[in-house]
Protein backbone atom coordinates (compact mmCIF):
# COMPACT_ATOMS: atom_id res chain seq x y z
CA UNK A 1 0.00 0.00 0.00
CA UNK A 2 1.44 3.04 -1.01
CA UNK A 3 0.74 6.17 1.74
CA UNK A 4 -0.14 9.96 0.29
CA UNK A 5 -0.22 12.61 2.70
CA UNK A 6 -2.22 15.63 1.39
CA UNK A 7 -4.03 13.27 -0.67
CA UNK A 8 -7.38 15.44 -1.04
CA UNK A 9 -5.39 18.02 -2.22
CA UNK A 10 -4.81 19.00 -6.37
CA UNK A 11 -1.71 17.38 -7.01
CA UNK A 12 -2.02 14.42 -3.77
CA UNK A 13 -5.60 13.68 -5.24
CA UNK A 14 -4.07 13.11 -8.63
CA UNK A 15 -1.57 11.27 -7.63
CA UNK A 16 -3.55 8.73 -5.85
CA UNK A 17 -5.79 8.74 -8.42
CA UNK A 18 -2.34 7.31 -10.95
CA UNK A 19 -1.45 5.17 -8.45
CA UNK A 20 -4.81 3.64 -8.13
CA UNK A 21 -4.77 3.05 -12.30
CA UNK A 22 -1.58 1.26 -11.78
CA UNK A 23 -2.98 -1.24 -9.53
CA UNK A 24 -2.15 0.01 -6.40
CA UNK A 25 -4.07 0.25 -2.77
CA UNK A 26 -3.80 3.64 -1.50
CA UNK A 27 -4.41 5.24 1.64
CA UNK A 28 -4.34 9.44 2.00
CA UNK A 29 -4.19 11.50 4.65
CA UNK A 30 -6.77 14.55 5.21
CA UNK A 31 -6.56 17.55 8.07
CA UNK A 32 -8.44 20.85 6.88
CA UNK A 33 -10.16 19.22 3.55
CA UNK A 34 -12.09 16.57 3.71
CA UNK A 35 -14.23 16.18 0.80
CA UNK A 36 -13.37 13.08 -1.67
CA UNK A 37 -13.56 14.18 -4.97
CA UNK A 38 -15.60 12.19 -7.27
CA UNK A 39 -12.66 10.48 -8.93
CA UNK A 40 -11.61 8.71 -5.73
CA UNK A 41 -14.29 7.97 -3.90
CA UNK A 42 -14.36 4.30 -2.90
CA UNK A 43 -11.18 3.85 -4.48
CA UNK A 44 -8.79 5.31 -1.65
CA UNK A 45 -8.71 4.73 2.21
CA UNK A 46 -9.14 8.15 3.97
CA UNK A 47 -7.27 8.80 7.44
CA UNK A 48 -7.71 11.84 9.27
CA UNK A 49 -4.31 13.46 10.26
CA UNK A 50 -2.56 15.84 11.41
CA UNK A 51 0.86 15.19 9.69
CA UNK A 52 2.55 17.20 13.09
CA UNK A 53 1.26 14.29 15.29
CA UNK A 54 4.08 12.02 15.38
CA UNK A 55 2.21 9.28 17.18
CA UNK A 56 -0.90 9.33 15.29
CA UNK A 57 1.55 9.51 11.98
CA UNK A 58 3.09 6.15 13.42
CA UNK A 59 0.03 5.11 14.35
CA UNK A 60 -1.33 4.66 10.41
CA UNK A 61 1.61 1.69 10.76
CA UNK A 62 -0.30 -0.41 12.45
CA UNK A 63 -2.90 -0.34 10.87
CA UNK A 64 -1.71 -0.62 6.92
CA UNK A 65 0.87 -2.25 5.55
CA UNK A 66 2.62 0.79 3.74
CA UNK A 67 5.35 0.58 1.39
CA UNK A 68 5.80 3.86 -0.46
CA UNK A 69 5.58 7.16 1.08
CA UNK A 70 4.56 10.47 -0.80
CA UNK A 71 4.60 13.39 1.31
CA UNK A 72 3.10 15.86 -0.06
CA UNK A 73 0.76 17.75 3.00
CA UNK A 74 1.68 21.11 3.72
CA UNK A 75 -0.03 24.06 5.23
CA UNK A 76 -0.12 27.84 4.06
CA UNK A 77 1.55 30.26 5.57
CA UNK A 78 0.06 33.40 8.02
CA UNK A 79 1.82 36.05 9.60
CA UNK A 80 4.02 34.35 11.20
CA UNK A 81 6.68 32.77 9.07
CA UNK A 82 8.47 30.94 12.19
CA UNK A 83 4.66 29.09 12.92
CA UNK A 84 4.89 27.76 9.46
CA UNK A 85 8.02 26.60 9.40
CA UNK A 86 7.77 25.10 12.26
CA UNK A 87 4.60 23.41 11.58
CA UNK A 88 5.65 22.11 7.99
CA UNK A 89 9.15 20.98 9.27
CA UNK A 90 7.00 18.81 12.34
CA UNK A 91 5.08 17.23 9.65
CA UNK A 92 8.07 16.41 7.58
CA UNK A 93 10.02 15.07 10.49
CA UNK A 94 7.27 12.81 11.27
CA UNK A 95 7.39 11.58 7.73
CA UNK A 96 10.85 10.64 7.15
CA UNK A 97 10.23 9.22 10.84
CA UNK A 98 7.91 6.96 9.74
CA UNK A 99 9.25 6.41 6.35
CA UNK A 100 12.63 5.01 8.29
CA UNK A 101 10.47 3.11 10.95
CA UNK A 102 7.96 1.12 8.52
CA UNK A 103 10.99 0.78 6.73
CA UNK A 104 9.52 1.89 3.41
CA UNK A 105 11.28 1.09 0.37
CA UNK A 106 11.21 4.95 -1.15
CA UNK A 107 9.96 8.28 0.28
CA UNK A 108 8.99 11.53 -2.01
CA UNK A 109 8.44 14.46 -1.31
CA UNK A 110 7.53 17.68 -2.61
CA UNK A 111 10.04 20.36 -3.44
CA UNK A 112 9.36 23.23 -6.09
CA UNK A 113 10.70 24.94 -9.34
CA UNK A 114 11.27 27.88 -7.54
CA UNK A 115 14.74 26.09 -5.93
CA UNK A 116 16.13 26.83 -9.64
CA UNK A 117 15.31 30.74 -9.13
CA UNK A 118 18.75 32.80 -9.96
CA UNK A 119 19.51 30.61 -12.39
CA UNK A 120 19.51 31.83 -16.02
CA UNK A 121 20.00 28.60 -17.81
CA UNK A 122 16.54 27.35 -19.45
CA UNK A 123 15.20 25.34 -19.29
CA UNK A 124 15.73 24.50 -15.83
CA UNK A 125 17.70 21.08 -15.37
CA UNK A 126 18.48 19.02 -12.59
CA UNK A 127 22.51 18.98 -12.59
CA UNK A 128 22.19 22.46 -11.84
CA UNK A 129 23.38 23.71 -9.06
CA UNK A 130 21.16 25.68 -6.78
CA UNK A 131 21.71 29.23 -6.08
CA UNK A 132 21.88 31.11 -3.28
CA UNK A 133 19.42 34.05 -3.84
CA UNK A 134 16.58 35.78 -2.24
CA UNK A 135 13.19 33.38 -3.08
CA UNK A 136 9.73 35.41 -3.16
CA UNK A 137 7.66 33.20 -1.27
CA UNK A 138 8.09 31.16 2.22
CA UNK A 139 6.36 28.37 0.55
CA UNK A 140 9.32 27.91 -1.74
CA UNK A 141 11.62 28.94 0.97
CA UNK A 142 10.60 25.59 2.80
CA UNK A 143 10.42 23.36 -0.80
CA UNK A 144 14.38 24.20 -1.16
CA UNK A 145 15.18 23.38 2.59
CA UNK A 146 13.09 20.08 2.22
CA UNK A 147 15.53 18.66 -0.19
CA UNK A 148 18.74 18.14 2.05
CA UNK A 149 16.73 17.76 5.12
CA UNK A 150 15.26 14.83 3.37
CA UNK A 151 17.90 13.60 1.87
CA UNK A 152 20.00 13.63 4.74
CA UNK A 153 17.70 11.87 7.12
CA UNK A 154 17.40 8.87 4.82
CA UNK A 155 20.92 8.33 4.25
CA UNK A 156 22.12 4.50 5.52
CA UNK A 157 18.22 3.86 6.41
CA UNK A 158 17.64 1.35 3.24
CA UNK A 159 14.67 4.06 2.12
CA UNK A 160 15.40 5.67 -1.37
CA UNK A 161 14.44 9.69 -1.53
CA UNK A 162 12.91 10.77 -4.11
CA UNK A 163 12.43 15.27 -4.32
CA UNK A 164 10.10 15.98 -6.70
CA UNK A 165 10.70 19.24 -8.26
CA UNK A 166 7.11 19.93 -8.79
CA UNK A 167 6.29 22.66 -11.53
CA UNK A 168 3.12 25.36 -12.41
CA UNK A 169 0.26 22.74 -11.88
CA UNK A 170 -3.34 23.03 -12.49
CA UNK A 171 -6.80 21.74 -13.22
CA UNK A 172 -9.21 20.30 -11.50
CA UNK A 173 -9.46 20.62 -7.77
CA UNK A 174 -7.29 24.15 -7.96
CA UNK A 175 -8.23 27.03 -6.15
CA UNK A 176 -9.81 28.77 -8.89
CA UNK A 177 -8.98 32.12 -7.65
CA UNK A 178 -5.16 31.32 -6.75
CA UNK A 179 -2.84 33.65 -5.76
CA UNK A 180 0.27 31.64 -6.98
CA UNK A 181 -0.76 30.66 -10.74
CA UNK A 182 -3.15 33.28 -12.77
CA UNK A 183 -4.28 31.31 -15.51
CA UNK A 184 -7.07 29.53 -12.95
CA UNK A 185 -8.94 33.21 -12.23
CA UNK A 186 -8.22 33.64 -16.01
CA UNK A 187 -10.54 30.51 -16.89
CA UNK A 188 -12.68 31.83 -14.20
CA UNK A 189 -13.18 34.95 -15.35
CA UNK A 190 -14.03 33.80 -18.58
CA UNK A 191 -16.33 31.09 -17.02
CA UNK A 192 -18.65 33.40 -15.19
CA UNK A 193 -18.81 35.64 -18.41
CA UNK A 194 -16.52 38.39 -17.25
CA UNK A 195 -13.66 40.14 -19.36
CA UNK A 196 -10.47 39.22 -18.04
CA UNK A 197 -7.53 41.52 -17.87
CA UNK A 198 -5.57 41.21 -21.14
CA UNK A 199 -2.60 39.18 -20.03
CA UNK A 200 0.94 39.72 -22.88
CA UNK A 201 0.92 37.31 -25.05
CA UNK A 202 4.34 35.87 -25.00
CA UNK A 203 4.63 35.61 -21.19
CA UNK A 204 4.40 32.23 -19.75
CA UNK A 205 7.07 29.55 -19.11
CA UNK A 206 6.31 25.93 -17.00
CA UNK A 207 3.16 24.54 -16.92
CA UNK A 208 1.51 21.03 -16.42
CA UNK A 209 -1.99 19.54 -15.95
CA UNK A 210 -3.05 18.07 -12.68
CA UNK A 211 -3.64 14.52 -13.86
CA UNK A 212 0.03 14.74 -16.31
CA UNK A 213 1.63 15.67 -12.70
CA UNK A 214 0.13 12.91 -10.79
CA UNK A 215 0.98 10.48 -12.91
CA UNK A 216 4.71 11.33 -13.35
CA UNK A 217 4.50 10.99 -9.60
CA UNK A 218 3.49 7.91 -9.52
CA UNK A 219 5.48 6.64 -11.75
CA UNK A 220 8.41 7.68 -10.20
CA UNK A 221 7.05 6.06 -6.96
CA UNK A 222 6.30 2.57 -8.17
CA UNK A 223 9.50 2.44 -11.12
CA UNK A 224 11.03 -0.43 -10.77
CA UNK A 225 14.47 1.10 -11.06
CA UNK A 226 15.39 4.68 -10.48
CA UNK A 227 18.75 6.13 -11.39
CA UNK A 228 18.37 9.27 -8.80
CA UNK A 229 17.26 11.00 -6.61
CA UNK A 230 15.70 14.22 -7.80
CA UNK A 231 13.24 14.45 -10.28
CA UNK A 232 11.67 17.62 -12.59
CA UNK A 233 7.80 16.51 -12.78
CA UNK A 234 6.26 18.70 -15.13
CA UNK A 235 5.33 18.84 -18.65
CA UNK A 236 8.54 19.87 -20.35
CA UNK A 237 7.45 22.32 -22.28
CA UNK A 238 7.06 25.75 -21.92
CA UNK A 239 3.66 27.67 -22.51
CA UNK A 240 2.43 31.32 -23.69
CA UNK A 241 -0.54 32.90 -22.81
CA UNK A 242 -1.52 33.00 -26.34
CA UNK A 243 -1.80 29.16 -25.99
CA UNK A 244 -4.61 29.43 -22.93
CA UNK A 245 -6.06 32.59 -25.15
CA UNK A 246 -6.42 30.45 -28.28
CA UNK A 247 -7.42 28.09 -26.43
CA UNK A 248 -10.66 29.30 -24.77
CA UNK A 249 -11.76 30.58 -27.84
CA UNK A 250 -11.58 27.48 -29.85
CA UNK A 251 -14.02 26.15 -27.27
CA UNK A 252 -16.38 29.08 -26.72
CA UNK A 253 -18.21 30.46 -29.31
CA UNK A 254 -17.99 34.32 -30.05
CA UNK A 255 -15.27 34.64 -27.30
CA UNK A 256 -12.34 37.05 -28.07
CA UNK A 257 -9.97 38.15 -25.39
CA UNK A 258 -7.56 40.29 -26.15
CA UNK A 259 -4.03 40.11 -25.28
CA UNK A 260 -0.94 42.64 -25.27
CA UNK A 261 1.74 42.14 -27.55
CA UNK A 262 4.78 40.66 -26.77
CA UNK A 263 6.52 40.11 -23.14
CA UNK A 264 5.89 42.52 -19.75
CA UNK A 265 9.20 42.04 -19.28
CA UNK A 266 10.78 42.77 -23.09
CA UNK A 267 12.26 40.15 -25.25
CA UNK A 268 13.45 37.00 -23.50
CA UNK A 269 12.93 33.56 -22.64
CA UNK A 270 10.59 31.78 -19.94
CA UNK A 271 11.79 29.73 -17.55
CA UNK A 272 10.40 25.98 -17.25
CA UNK A 273 11.76 22.39 -16.39
CA UNK A 274 13.45 20.05 -18.53
CA UNK A 275 12.21 16.99 -17.88
CA UNK A 276 14.24 14.26 -19.93
CA UNK A 277 15.59 12.60 -16.32
CA UNK A 278 11.88 11.72 -15.70
CA UNK A 279 11.02 10.45 -19.33
CA UNK A 280 14.64 8.40 -19.51
CA UNK A 281 14.01 6.95 -15.95
CA UNK A 282 9.70 6.01 -16.16
CA UNK A 283 8.71 6.71 -19.84
CA UNK A 284 6.67 9.69 -18.62
CA UNK A 285 5.06 12.12 -21.80
CA UNK A 286 2.20 14.22 -20.67
CA UNK A 287 -1.37 13.55 -21.91
CA UNK A 288 -2.39 17.01 -21.90
CA UNK A 289 -1.39 19.83 -24.36
CA UNK A 290 -2.61 23.10 -23.16
CA UNK A 291 -5.59 23.05 -25.65
CA UNK A 292 -6.66 19.55 -24.22
CA UNK A 293 -5.90 20.46 -20.91
CA UNK A 294 -8.29 23.68 -20.96
CA UNK A 295 -11.39 21.55 -22.54
CA UNK A 296 -10.75 18.90 -19.47
CA UNK A 297 -10.85 21.55 -17.21
CA UNK A 298 -13.70 23.68 -18.61
CA UNK A 299 -15.61 20.55 -18.64
CA UNK A 300 -14.70 19.47 -14.83
CA UNK A 301 -15.62 22.98 -13.91
CA UNK A 302 -19.17 22.93 -15.46
CA UNK A 303 -20.05 19.89 -12.49
CA UNK A 304 -17.58 21.67 -9.89
CA UNK A 305 -16.67 24.67 -8.00
CA UNK A 306 -13.03 24.21 -8.24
Amino acid sequence: MILVTGGLGMIGAHTARALIDLGHEVVVTAHRRTEVPSFLAGKVTVESLDVTDRDAFLDLGHRHDIGDIVHLAGSIPDEDPVRFFRTDTAGLFNALDAARTWGVRRFAVASSLGAYIGRTEIPWHEDLALPLTALPHLIIAFKKAVEPLTTHSLQGSGVQPVVLRIGTIWGPLVDPESPFFYIPPYISAVLRGEKPQPLYADDGGDCCYAPDAGRAIALLVTAETLRHDTYNVSSGRPFTNRDFADALQAITPGLRLELLPGRQGGPGDNPYLDTTRLAHDTGYTPAFDVAAAVADYVAWRADNPR
